[in-house]
């Protein structure tokens, strides 16, 4: 049976991908709300959120090429939850003194990161041109998100763990350097095809 247009567009949107992908954006509310309370029990509940985001982040492309869901919309959307949950995570963690000192240059190159990809992607889109996602990026991502679960966690933890604060600080740095690798790909097909466009 075809599916309507109209029907066709709320089936695209209730996709369980996309939904998945919803979900990881509400999830960033709910962040900031924790922070906002200096108990071991609302970042336990920071921690439970950020680690349910993260699990959305990796099921919700997985389940998208699996069931061949994928959409423009479920494509516009993720890098924007993905960003907000970073970008939001280390804003908050800076204020309340998680990620201080010299570590707060780790934290600035990774956001530098995400606001120069950011644009990058939109000129390349309007060029029909898609940088791949490499497995250094992957990496990358992987290593982010451990490193500020474990920053999140860091008063639920540091009672039982004594060195998962140094850890994710450890870790923030490595996705620090990973990201200045993976981010030399956006920037070197962005110059080539500037390059390229005014030479034409």
């Amino acid at each position: 049976m075809e599916i309507k247009p109209s029907r066709r567009g709320l089936h695209v949107l209730m996709s369980l991908p996309n939904i998945l992908t919803f979900i990881r954006i509400l999830a960033v509310p709910v962040l900031v709300i924790c922070f906002f309370f200096d108990t071991l029990a609302a970042r336990r509940v920071a921690l439970i959120v950020f680690i349910a985001a993260g699990i959305t982040d990796f099921f919700d492309g997985y389940l998208a090429r699996l069931w061949s869901q994928q959409s423009a919309l479920g494509r516009m959307l993720d890098p924007i939850a993905d960003k907000l949950l970073v970008v939001v995570c280390l804003f908050m963690l800076t204020a309340i003194g998680t990620i201080g000192g010299i570590h707060l240059c780790a934290a600035v190159i990774i956001l530098s990161r995400e606001i120069l990809v950011s644009g990058l992607r939109e000129f390349l889109a309007e060029l029909r041109n898609v940088v791949p996602v490499s497995t250094v990026a992957k990496w990358k991502t992987a290593i982010q998100l451990t490193a500020i679960g474990l920053l999140v966690a860091r008063p639920a933890s540091d009672t039982l763990l004594v060195w998962t604060s140094n850890a994710g600080l450890v870790g923030l740095w490595c996705a620090a350097i990973l990201t200045l690798y993976t981010g030399y790909d956006y920037l070197k097909a962005g110059v080539d095809h500037i390059t390229k466009k005014d030479e034409e």
